[in-house]
Protein backbone atom coordinates (compact mmCIF):
# COMPACT_ATOMS: atom_id res chain seq x y z
CA UNK A 1 0.00 0.00 0.00
CA UNK A 2 2.88 2.37 0.84
CA UNK A 3 4.49 1.72 -2.55
CA UNK A 4 1.16 2.29 -4.33
CA UNK A 5 0.73 5.67 -2.65
CA UNK A 6 4.30 6.62 -3.58
CA UNK A 7 3.69 5.74 -7.22
CA UNK A 8 0.44 7.68 -7.27
CA UNK A 9 2.28 10.67 -5.87
CA UNK A 10 4.94 10.29 -8.58
CA UNK A 11 2.31 10.25 -11.35
CA UNK A 12 0.58 13.30 -9.92
CA UNK A 13 3.81 15.23 -9.63
CA UNK A 14 4.83 14.33 -13.18
CA UNK A 15 1.52 15.66 -14.51
CA UNK A 16 1.77 18.85 -12.47
CA UNK A 17 5.41 19.42 -13.40
CA UNK A 18 4.78 18.84 -17.10
CA UNK A 19 1.99 21.42 -17.10
CA UNK A 20 4.03 23.95 -15.15
CA UNK A 21 7.49 23.52 -16.58
CA UNK A 22 7.07 26.25 -19.22
CA UNK A 23 6.21 28.72 -16.47
CA UNK A 24 8.86 27.59 -13.98
CA UNK A 25 11.88 29.82 -13.46
CA UNK A 26 15.22 28.25 -14.20
CA UNK A 27 17.73 28.42 -11.36
CA UNK A 28 20.87 30.19 -12.61
CA UNK A 29 23.94 27.99 -12.83
CA UNK A 30 26.47 28.38 -10.03
CA UNK A 31 29.20 27.00 -12.25
CA UNK A 32 29.21 23.61 -10.59
CA UNK A 33 28.18 21.84 -13.78
CA UNK A 34 25.48 19.91 -11.96
CA UNK A 35 22.11 19.27 -13.54
CA UNK A 36 20.33 20.70 -10.51
CA UNK A 37 22.40 23.89 -10.56
CA UNK A 38 21.64 24.28 -14.26
CA UNK A 39 17.90 24.29 -13.70
CA UNK A 40 16.82 20.69 -14.24
CA UNK A 41 13.04 20.69 -14.86
CA UNK A 42 11.04 19.15 -12.06
CA UNK A 43 9.36 16.82 -14.56
CA UNK A 44 12.74 15.24 -15.30
CA UNK A 45 13.34 14.78 -11.58
CA UNK A 46 10.20 12.75 -10.91
CA UNK A 47 10.20 10.22 -13.72
CA UNK A 48 9.13 6.72 -12.84
CA UNK A 49 10.74 3.49 -13.97
CA UNK A 50 13.73 1.53 -12.70
CA UNK A 51 16.97 3.42 -12.26
CA UNK A 52 20.39 2.33 -13.45
CA UNK A 53 22.43 3.96 -10.67
CA UNK A 54 21.69 5.21 -7.14
CA UNK A 55 23.81 7.73 -5.24
CA UNK A 56 22.78 8.08 -1.58
CA UNK A 57 24.47 10.95 0.29
CA UNK A 58 24.27 11.00 4.10
CA UNK A 59 25.29 13.99 6.19
CA UNK A 60 25.77 12.62 9.72
CA UNK A 61 24.09 15.00 12.15
CA UNK A 62 23.14 17.35 9.29
CA UNK A 63 19.77 18.83 10.19
CA UNK A 64 18.34 22.11 8.95
CA UNK A 65 20.33 24.17 11.48
CA UNK A 66 23.59 22.53 10.49
CA UNK A 67 22.93 23.20 6.79
CA UNK A 68 21.91 26.80 7.51
CA UNK A 69 25.12 27.42 9.50
CA UNK A 70 27.34 26.23 6.64
CA UNK A 71 25.31 28.14 4.04
CA UNK A 72 25.37 31.39 6.01
CA UNK A 73 29.08 31.18 6.72
CA UNK A 74 30.27 30.24 3.23
CA UNK A 75 27.65 31.37 0.71
CA UNK A 76 25.80 34.07 2.63
CA UNK A 77 22.24 34.28 3.87
CA UNK A 78 20.92 34.63 0.30
CA UNK A 79 23.32 32.06 -1.17
CA UNK A 80 22.76 28.40 -1.90
CA UNK A 81 24.73 25.22 -1.44
CA UNK A 82 24.74 22.55 -4.12
CA UNK A 83 22.54 20.32 -1.96
CA UNK A 84 19.95 23.13 -1.79
CA UNK A 85 19.40 22.85 -5.54
CA UNK A 86 17.96 19.35 -5.80
CA UNK A 87 14.49 19.84 -7.31
CA UNK A 88 12.37 17.60 -5.05
CA UNK A 89 12.56 17.92 -1.27
CA UNK A 90 10.81 16.83 1.88
CA UNK A 91 11.54 15.79 5.46
CA UNK A 92 11.60 12.52 7.30
CA UNK A 93 11.17 11.49 10.92
CA UNK A 94 14.05 9.80 12.70
CA UNK A 95 12.96 8.07 15.93
CA UNK A 96 14.15 4.68 17.14
CA UNK A 97 12.56 2.01 19.38
CA UNK A 98 13.42 0.06 22.52
CA UNK A 99 15.72 -2.94 22.54
CA UNK A 100 13.49 -6.00 22.52
CA UNK A 101 10.51 -3.64 22.58
CA UNK A 102 9.59 -2.52 19.05
CA UNK A 103 6.43 -0.81 20.33
CA UNK A 104 8.41 1.42 22.71
CA UNK A 105 9.31 4.68 20.95
CA UNK A 106 12.65 6.41 21.58
CA UNK A 107 12.28 9.94 20.23
CA UNK A 108 16.01 10.58 19.76
CA UNK A 109 17.89 8.12 17.57
CA UNK A 110 21.58 7.42 17.34
CA UNK A 111 23.37 6.91 14.03
CA UNK A 112 23.23 3.11 14.23
CA UNK A 113 19.47 2.82 14.60
CA UNK A 114 18.95 5.59 12.05
CA UNK A 115 21.17 3.96 9.42
CA UNK A 116 19.63 0.56 10.06
CA UNK A 117 16.23 2.19 9.48
CA UNK A 118 16.95 3.21 5.88
CA UNK A 119 19.22 0.21 5.29
CA UNK A 120 16.55 -2.38 6.20
CA UNK A 121 13.20 -0.58 6.36
CA UNK A 122 12.79 -1.52 10.03
CA UNK A 123 12.91 0.53 13.22
CA UNK A 124 15.40 -0.73 15.76
CA UNK A 125 17.15 0.18 19.00
CA UNK A 126 20.00 2.64 19.46
CA UNK A 127 23.28 0.83 18.87
CA UNK A 128 21.87 -1.84 16.54
CA UNK A 129 23.67 -2.56 13.26
CA UNK A 130 21.61 -4.29 10.57
CA UNK A 131 19.33 -6.06 13.06
CA UNK A 132 15.75 -5.50 14.18
CA UNK A 133 14.61 -4.56 17.68
CA UNK A 134 14.95 -8.19 18.80
CA UNK A 135 18.45 -8.57 17.38
CA UNK A 136 17.50 -10.55 14.27
CA UNK A 137 19.53 -9.78 11.11
CA UNK A 138 17.69 -8.13 8.24
CA UNK A 139 18.73 -7.87 4.58
CA UNK A 140 20.15 -4.43 3.76
CA UNK A 141 19.71 -2.31 0.68
CA UNK A 142 23.37 -2.82 -0.27
CA UNK A 143 23.09 -6.59 0.08
CA UNK A 144 19.88 -6.64 -1.96
CA UNK A 145 21.45 -4.43 -4.62
CA UNK A 146 24.45 -6.74 -4.82
CA UNK A 147 22.21 -9.79 -5.13
CA UNK A 148 20.15 -7.99 -7.77
CA UNK A 149 23.11 -7.48 -10.07
CA UNK A 150 24.21 -3.96 -9.08
CA UNK A 151 27.79 -3.01 -8.36
CA UNK A 152 28.03 -1.61 -4.82
CA UNK A 153 30.06 0.92 -2.88
CA UNK A 154 30.30 2.43 0.59
CA UNK A 155 32.35 5.60 1.21
CA UNK A 156 32.76 7.58 4.45
CA UNK A 157 35.01 10.03 6.27
CA UNK A 158 34.51 7.93 9.42
CA UNK A 159 35.95 4.53 10.12
CA UNK A 160 34.40 2.09 7.64
CA UNK A 161 33.07 0.16 10.64
CA UNK A 162 31.28 3.23 12.04
CA UNK A 163 27.50 3.18 12.35
CA UNK A 164 26.42 4.56 8.97
CA UNK A 165 28.69 2.48 6.70
CA UNK A 166 28.32 -0.56 8.97
CA UNK A 167 24.51 -0.64 8.96
CA UNK A 168 24.30 -1.37 5.22
CA UNK A 169 27.08 -3.97 5.28
CA UNK A 170 26.99 -5.92 8.55
CA UNK A 171 24.73 -7.40 11.25
CA UNK A 172 25.80 -7.14 14.91
CA UNK A 173 23.99 -6.51 18.17
CA UNK A 174 26.03 -3.41 19.07
CA UNK A 175 27.78 -0.77 16.99
CA UNK A 176 31.02 -1.05 19.02
CA UNK A 177 31.75 -4.59 17.73
CA UNK A 178 34.16 -3.29 15.11
CA UNK A 179 36.84 -5.98 14.99
CA UNK A 180 37.56 -9.46 16.38
CA UNK A 181 38.89 -8.01 19.67
CA UNK A 182 35.72 -5.95 20.24
CA UNK A 183 33.11 -8.69 20.32
CA UNK A 184 32.25 -8.85 24.02
CA UNK A 185 28.88 -7.06 23.54
CA UNK A 186 28.15 -9.24 20.48
CA UNK A 187 29.21 -12.72 21.59
CA UNK A 188 26.57 -14.54 19.46
CA UNK A 189 27.92 -12.75 16.38
CA UNK A 190 31.57 -13.76 16.95
CA UNK A 191 33.19 -16.15 14.45
CA UNK A 192 34.45 -18.40 17.25
CA UNK A 193 30.83 -18.80 18.40
CA UNK A 194 29.54 -19.69 14.96
CA UNK A 195 28.49 -16.17 14.03
CA UNK A 196 29.37 -14.08 10.96
CA UNK A 197 32.04 -12.11 12.82
CA UNK A 198 32.76 -8.50 13.67
CA UNK A 199 31.71 -5.60 11.46
CA UNK A 200 34.97 -5.50 9.48
CA UNK A 201 35.05 -9.27 9.03
CA UNK A 202 31.53 -9.16 7.64
CA UNK A 203 32.37 -6.24 5.37
CA UNK A 204 35.29 -8.15 3.87
CA UNK A 205 33.14 -11.27 3.43
CA UNK A 206 30.41 -9.22 1.73
CA UNK A 207 32.91 -7.97 -0.88
CA UNK A 208 31.37 -4.67 -2.00
CA UNK A 209 33.18 -3.32 -5.04
CA UNK A 210 34.29 -0.24 -3.09
CA UNK A 211 34.73 0.31 0.66
CA UNK A 212 36.60 3.49 1.61
CA UNK A 213 37.21 5.58 4.71
CA UNK A 214 39.26 5.24 7.87
CA UNK A 215 39.47 2.48 10.46
CA UNK A 216 42.76 0.69 9.71
CA UNK A 217 43.08 -0.04 13.44
CA UNK A 218 40.30 -2.64 13.39
CA UNK A 219 41.75 -4.30 10.28
CA UNK A 220 44.99 -4.87 12.20
CA UNK A 221 43.15 -7.16 14.64
CA UNK A 222 43.50 -10.91 14.15
CA UNK A 223 40.72 -13.27 13.13
CA UNK A 224 40.03 -15.83 15.87
CA UNK A 225 38.47 -18.76 14.03
CA UNK A 226 37.68 -20.18 10.62
CA UNK A 227 39.59 -20.09 7.36
CA UNK A 228 41.51 -16.91 8.21
CA UNK A 229 42.25 -17.63 11.88
CA UNK A 230 45.48 -16.00 13.04
CA UNK A 231 45.65 -13.54 10.15
CA UNK A 232 44.74 -9.89 10.45
CA UNK A 233 41.48 -8.74 8.90
CA UNK A 234 43.55 -6.72 6.43
CA UNK A 235 45.31 -9.93 5.39
CA UNK A 236 41.91 -11.57 5.10
CA UNK A 237 40.89 -8.78 2.73
CA UNK A 238 44.06 -9.10 0.67
CA UNK A 239 43.75 -12.90 0.53
CA UNK A 240 40.13 -12.42 -0.60
CA UNK A 241 41.26 -10.33 -3.57
CA UNK A 242 40.89 -6.75 -2.33
CA UNK A 243 43.16 -3.96 -3.51
CA UNK A 244 44.02 -2.20 -0.24
CA UNK A 245 44.79 1.53 -0.45
CA UNK A 246 46.50 3.69 2.18
CA UNK A 247 47.01 7.06 0.45
CA UNK A 248 44.97 9.54 -1.57
CA UNK A 249 47.28 9.34 -4.60
CA UNK A 250 46.40 5.66 -4.98
CA UNK A 251 42.88 6.66 -6.00
CA UNK A 252 44.14 7.74 -9.42
CA UNK A 253 43.76 5.15 -12.14
CA UNK A 254 42.07 2.34 -10.21
CA UNK A 255 41.60 -0.52 -12.62
CA UNK A 256 40.70 -4.16 -12.85
CA UNK A 257 37.80 -6.08 -11.40
CA UNK A 258 39.20 -6.54 -7.89
CA UNK A 259 37.25 -4.90 -5.04
CA UNK A 260 38.85 -1.82 -3.46
CA UNK A 261 39.37 -1.30 0.27
CA UNK A 262 40.60 2.18 1.15
CA UNK A 263 41.91 2.60 4.72
CA UNK A 264 43.26 6.14 4.83
CA UNK A 265 43.60 6.58 8.61
CA UNK A 266 43.81 4.47 11.75
CA UNK A 267 40.62 6.14 13.00
CA UNK A 268 38.33 8.55 11.20
CA UNK A 269 39.61 11.04 8.63
CA UNK A 270 40.65 14.44 10.02
CA UNK A 271 38.37 17.48 9.57
CA UNK A 272 39.41 19.95 6.88
CA UNK A 273 38.75 23.09 8.97
CA UNK A 274 39.46 24.18 12.51
CA UNK A 275 38.50 27.05 14.77
CA UNK A 276 37.31 27.97 18.25
CA UNK A 277 35.53 25.57 20.56
CA UNK A 278 32.28 27.01 21.90
CA UNK A 279 32.42 27.92 25.57
CA UNK A 280 30.31 29.46 28.29
CA UNK A 281 30.33 33.21 27.83
CA UNK A 282 31.23 32.93 24.14
CA UNK A 283 34.36 33.54 22.07
CA UNK A 284 35.80 36.54 20.25
CA UNK A 285 34.56 36.78 16.63
CA UNK A 286 36.95 34.85 14.40
CA UNK A 287 37.37 33.18 11.02
CA UNK A 288 37.66 29.46 10.39
CA UNK A 289 41.00 28.15 9.12
CA UNK A 290 42.31 25.10 7.27
CA UNK A 291 43.30 22.27 9.59
CA UNK A 292 47.11 22.37 9.45
CA UNK A 293 47.29 18.99 11.24
CA UNK A 294 45.31 17.16 8.57
CA UNK A 295 47.57 14.55 6.91
CA UNK A 296 48.34 15.37 3.29
CA UNK A 297 47.75 11.78 2.18
CA UNK A 298 44.14 11.67 3.39
CA UNK A 299 41.65 12.13 0.52
CA UNK A 300 38.75 14.54 0.62
CA UNK A 301 35.27 13.08 0.43
CA UNK A 302 34.74 14.36 -3.12
CA UNK A 303 37.92 12.60 -4.26
CA UNK A 304 36.73 9.29 -2.82
CA UNK A 305 33.28 9.84 -4.36
CA UNK A 306 34.65 10.52 -7.84
CA UNK A 307 37.00 7.54 -7.66
CA UNK A 308 34.19 5.25 -6.45
CA UNK A 309 31.72 6.45 -9.07
CA UNK A 310 34.28 6.08 -11.85
CA UNK A 311 35.21 2.56 -10.78
CA UNK A 312 31.62 1.42 -10.27
CA UNK A 313 30.53 2.92 -13.59
CA UNK A 314 33.31 1.13 -15.46
CA UNK A 315 32.63 -2.15 -13.67
CA UNK A 316 28.94 -2.01 -14.59
CA UNK A 317 29.50 -0.97 -18.22
CA UNK A 318 27.62 -3.25 -20.58
CA UNK A 319 25.57 -4.78 -17.78
CA UNK A 320 21.83 -4.47 -17.38
CA UNK A 321 22.14 -2.77 -14.01
CA UNK A 322 24.51 -0.10 -12.79
CA UNK A 323 25.52 0.61 -9.20
CA UNK A 324 24.47 1.60 -5.70
CA UNK A 325 26.81 3.89 -3.74
CA UNK A 326 26.38 5.33 -0.25
CA UNK A 327 28.53 8.37 0.65
CA UNK A 328 28.75 9.75 4.19
CA UNK A 329 30.28 12.85 5.73
CA UNK A 330 30.66 11.78 9.37
CA UNK A 331 32.59 14.76 10.70
CA UNK A 332 29.55 17.05 10.81
CA UNK A 333 28.26 15.02 13.72
CA UNK A 334 31.66 14.58 15.38
CA UNK A 335 32.31 18.32 15.38
CA UNK A 336 28.83 19.11 16.71
CA UNK A 337 29.36 16.65 19.57
CA UNK A 338 32.55 18.57 20.41
CA UNK A 339 30.92 22.03 19.96
CA UNK A 340 33.41 22.95 17.21
CA UNK A 341 31.46 24.99 14.63
CA UNK A 342 34.33 25.53 12.17
CA UNK A 343 35.05 21.82 11.86
CA UNK A 344 31.31 21.26 11.52
CA UNK A 345 31.00 23.85 8.73
CA UNK A 346 34.03 22.48 6.90
CA UNK A 347 32.66 18.93 6.92
CA UNK A 348 29.28 20.15 5.66
CA UNK A 349 31.01 21.97 2.80
CA UNK A 350 33.14 18.90 2.11
CA UNK A 351 29.89 16.93 1.92
CA UNK A 352 28.50 19.52 -0.50
CA UNK A 353 31.55 19.03 -2.74
CA UNK A 354 30.81 15.32 -2.84
CA UNK A 355 27.16 15.99 -3.73
CA UNK A 356 28.36 18.22 -6.58
CA UNK A 357 30.54 15.37 -7.85
CA UNK A 358 27.55 13.03 -7.77
CA UNK A 359 25.32 15.49 -9.60
CA UNK A 360 27.98 16.03 -12.25
CA UNK A 361 27.90 12.29 -12.94
CA UNK A 362 24.07 12.28 -12.93
CA UNK A 363 23.99 15.09 -15.51
CA UNK A 364 25.64 12.77 -18.03
CA UNK A 365 23.84 9.63 -16.83
CA UNK A 366 20.10 10.47 -16.64
CA UNK A 367 19.16 7.06 -15.25
CA UNK A 368 20.75 8.04 -11.94
CA UNK A 369 18.75 8.65 -8.76
CA UNK A 370 20.48 11.03 -6.35
CA UNK A 371 19.21 11.34 -2.77
CA UNK A 372 20.68 13.67 -0.15
CA UNK A 373 19.65 13.38 3.49
CA UNK A 374 20.85 12.94 7.08
CA UNK A 375 20.62 10.33 9.79
CA UNK A 376 19.54 12.71 12.55
CA UNK A 377 19.80 16.34 13.62
CA UNK A 378 22.35 17.75 16.05
CA UNK A 379 22.62 20.33 18.82
CA UNK A 380 23.46 23.36 16.68
CA UNK A 381 21.50 26.58 17.19
CA UNK A 382 22.07 29.92 15.46
CA UNK A 383 21.26 32.61 18.05
CA UNK A 384 21.34 36.43 18.09
CA UNK A 385 24.76 38.00 18.50
CA UNK A 386 25.58 39.36 21.92
CA UNK A 387 22.68 37.69 23.73
CA UNK A 388 23.73 35.62 26.79
CA UNK A 389 22.59 31.98 26.75
CA UNK A 390 22.87 29.14 29.26
CA UNK A 391 24.75 27.14 26.61
CA UNK A 392 28.20 27.28 25.08
CA UNK A 393 28.68 29.69 22.18
CA UNK A 394 31.22 30.65 19.54
CA UNK A 395 31.01 33.66 17.24
CA UNK A 396 32.37 33.46 13.69
CA UNK A 397 32.96 36.07 10.99
CA UNK A 398 31.24 34.90 7.82
CA UNK A 399 32.30 35.41 4.21
CA UNK A 400 29.78 38.27 4.11
CA UNK A 401 31.72 40.02 6.88
CA UNK A 402 28.94 39.57 9.41
CA UNK A 403 29.01 37.83 12.78
CA UNK A 404 27.15 34.57 13.39
CA UNK A 405 26.83 33.09 16.88
CA UNK A 406 26.44 29.34 17.32
CA UNK A 407 25.01 27.90 20.53
CA UNK A 408 25.30 24.34 21.89
CA UNK A 409 23.13 23.54 24.89
CA UNK A 410 22.34 19.82 25.02
CA UNK A 411 25.15 18.87 27.41
CA UNK A 412 27.16 20.39 30.24
CA UNK A 413 30.54 22.03 29.47
CA UNK A 414 33.19 19.42 28.78
CA UNK A 415 30.63 16.75 27.87
CA UNK A 416 29.58 15.55 24.43
CA UNK A 417 26.65 17.42 22.91
CA UNK A 418 23.60 15.25 22.26
CA UNK A 419 21.56 14.61 19.12
CA UNK A 420 18.15 16.18 18.79
CA UNK A 421 14.95 14.35 17.82
CA UNK A 422 13.98 16.71 15.00
CA UNK A 423 12.93 15.53 11.57
CA UNK A 424 15.65 16.10 8.95
CA UNK A 425 15.63 17.18 5.31
CA UNK A 426 15.69 14.79 2.37
CA UNK A 427 15.99 15.80 -1.28
CA UNK A 428 16.22 13.97 -4.58
CA UNK A 429 16.77 14.15 -8.30
CA UNK A 430 16.17 11.55 -10.99
CA UNK A 431 13.80 8.59 -11.39
CA UNK A 432 11.62 8.05 -8.30
CA UNK A 433 12.78 11.29 -6.67
CA UNK A 434 9.12 12.13 -6.08
CA UNK A 435 9.03 9.47 -3.36
CA UNK A 436 10.90 11.82 -0.99
CA UNK A 437 8.28 14.56 -1.31
CA UNK A 438 6.37 15.59 1.81
CA UNK A 439 6.92 14.19 5.30
CA UNK A 440 7.93 10.52 5.37
CA UNK A 441 9.81 8.31 7.81
CA UNK A 442 13.41 7.20 7.68
CA UNK A 443 12.34 3.61 7.01
CA UNK A 444 10.46 4.75 3.89
CA UNK A 445 13.81 5.50 2.27
CA UNK A 446 14.52 1.75 2.15
CA UNK A 447 11.34 1.24 0.11
CA UNK A 448 12.19 4.19 -2.13
CA UNK A 449 15.63 2.74 -2.87
CA UNK A 450 14.63 -0.88 -3.34
CA UNK A 451 11.55 0.08 -5.36
CA UNK A 452 13.56 2.34 -7.65
CA UNK A 453 16.12 -0.40 -8.26
CA UNK A 454 13.44 -3.00 -8.91
CA UNK A 455 14.49 -5.14 -5.97
CA UNK A 456 10.96 -6.07 -4.86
Amino acid sequence: MRRKRANERSVALVALATAAVALSPVVPSDGSGSAAASGLPVAEAVRTGAVRNVLLFIGDGMGDSEITLARNYDRGAAGRLTLDRLPVSGSYTTYSVGRGAPDQVEYVTDSAAAATGWATGSKTYNGAIGVDARGRPLPTVLELAQQGGYRTGNVTTAEVFDATPAAISAHVLERDCAGPDDMQPCAPNAVENGGPGSIVEQQVALRPDVLMGGGAEAFAQRVRAGEFAGRTVRQQAEDSGFQVLDRADQLDGLSGDRPVLGLFADGGLAPIWTGPVARRGGTEPTRCAPNAERPADEPRLAEMTRAAVDLLDRKSAGQQRGFFLQVESAGIDNAAHDAEPCAQIGETLQFDEAVAAGLEFAEHNPGTLVIVTADHAQATQIVPNGVPTPGQTATLITNEGSHITVNYATAMPGESQEHSGSQVPIAGQGPHAADVDGVTDQTDLFRTLTGAMGLG
